[in-house]
């Protein structure tokens, strides 16, 4: 099987499918080129041929503006206010992994990511997953941007309702339902034509508890 794979890919990539067939043969191939000359490799134990499906995908949200900026903005939010390390300053890549999965799952739930035709749910949690994990070694560029200030703000209603170790929901989602109508009303957000108000409300207590989730793994009491 691998001496198969290993002259699959260093045939030319004509010789592998008619990579001008189509934008997604044309991807495919690029995909398996990079690959054969370790430009990249597949990652997320992903198969090779499973990765270029992925990478058309990627092309596919590169190609939506809508979602490709959401998941730009979320990435970046969560490099700058949830790095992969714990309070003490060592290494946890999975708790933020697990955060960029949960908090793009919320935006996918509540309709602020829509999943464009030829990607999926995964596809875009990989997307941001790379996003995030490019953005990781900023050289402090983050923190200066501060592009997760709304992370943080909700997390000061996390903070808030929080005693003894344990979270009164109740009370946080309050206030966090408050404080999004209140910057609705005032203008300071606006609600995307295609959510409601208690949508976004519901955006925003998910990100809450992700956030806590975080918090938690990585032994943090703010981020």
């Amino acid at each position: 099987m691998c001496a198969a794979m290993s002259m699959a890919l260093a045939r030319p990539a004509a010789a592998q499918t008619n990579c001008t067939a189509n934008a997604n043969a044309a991807v495919e191939c690029f995909v398996g080129n990079a690959v054969s000359t370790n430009l990249t490799k597949p990652r997320y134990g992903m198969s090779l041929a499973q990765f270029k499906t992925y990478g058309v995908a990627v092309s596919q949200i590169l190609q939506t503006h809508h979602t490709y900026l959401v998941l730009t903005g979320l990435a970046s939010a969560i490099a700058d206010a949830m790095p992969p390390t714990n309070a003490d300053g060592s290494a946890n890549q999975s708790a933020q992994d697990i955060a960029v999965s949960q908090i793009v799952d919320a935006a996918t739930t509540a309709k602020f990511t829509p999943t464009p035709s030829g990607a999926s749910a995964q596809d875009l949690q990989w997307f941001t997953l790379d996003l995030v994990n490019a953005m990781n070694d900023n050289d402090g560029v983050m923190q200066m941007l501060t592009p997760g200030v709304g992370l943080r703000v909700l997390d000061s209603y996390v903070v808030t309702a929080t005693s003894g170790g344990s979270v009164n929901w109740t009370n946080a989602d309050s206030k966090i339902d408050t404080a999004i109508q209140n910057l609705i009303t005032s203008g300071l957000l606006k609600v995307p034509a295609e959510m409601t108000l208690a949508e976004v409300q519901t955006f925003a207590n998910s990100i809450a508890r992700a956030i806590y989730a975080y918090k938690v793994a990585t032994n943090r009491t703010a981020l």
